[in-house]
């Protein structure tokens, strides 16, 4: 190998590198779902330390509106969201609702699904998403994740 074939190697495994970490950094915020082979979050495994999950999701199928409680009581305070995970129909609108208990909360949508909450503590205040595109999305509360503050929609 020549010598500039070595420092084109060498460099390109730098831009890797760094690229690799720079990919970490912006992931830092995730909070940890397992994914299947096919890239879709593993609801199972997301939602094992949720204090408030009974190992299914909640059958809300063939309605227009869902409603999922944030601030519930669960994970050692009010830190959940109830039902932890429901169970839906493309075109269903998830209204999620403070009961303004557990302090600031918000409704972070984790592998790209595209929706994200103010975090707000007031009793009353609502966020919604239309659910279209089948298959689960989990998500999380930004500042109780690690105490267990999380959920899935399946959208079947």
């Amino acid at each position: 190998m020549s010598e500039r074939s070595r420092r084109q190697v060498v460099g390109e495994l730098g831009l890797l590198a760094a690229v690799g970490g720079v990919a970490g950094c912006l992931g830092g915020r995730r909070s940890g779902a397992g994914s299947t082979a096919s890239g879709t979050p593993d609801v199972e495994s997301y939602l094992a330390s949720v204090k408030n999950y009974d190992g299914s999701p909640a059958d809300r199928t063939r309605r227009d509106r869902v409603t999922v409680t944030v601030g519930a009581r669960g994970n050692g305070g009010h830190l959940a969201f109830a039902p932890a995970a429901v169970e839906v129909t493309p075109g269903t609108t998830v209204v999620w609702e403070w009961t303004g208990k557990g302090g600031q909360h918000d409704v972070v949508a984790e592998h790209g699904a595209g929706f994200e909450s103010d975090l707000v503590a007031a009793a009353g205040h609502t966020f919604e998403h239309a659910f279209e595109a089948a298959g689960p999305v989990t998500y999380y509360c930004t500042p109780h994740a690690r105490l267990g503050m999380k959920g899935a929609v399946v959208v079947r």
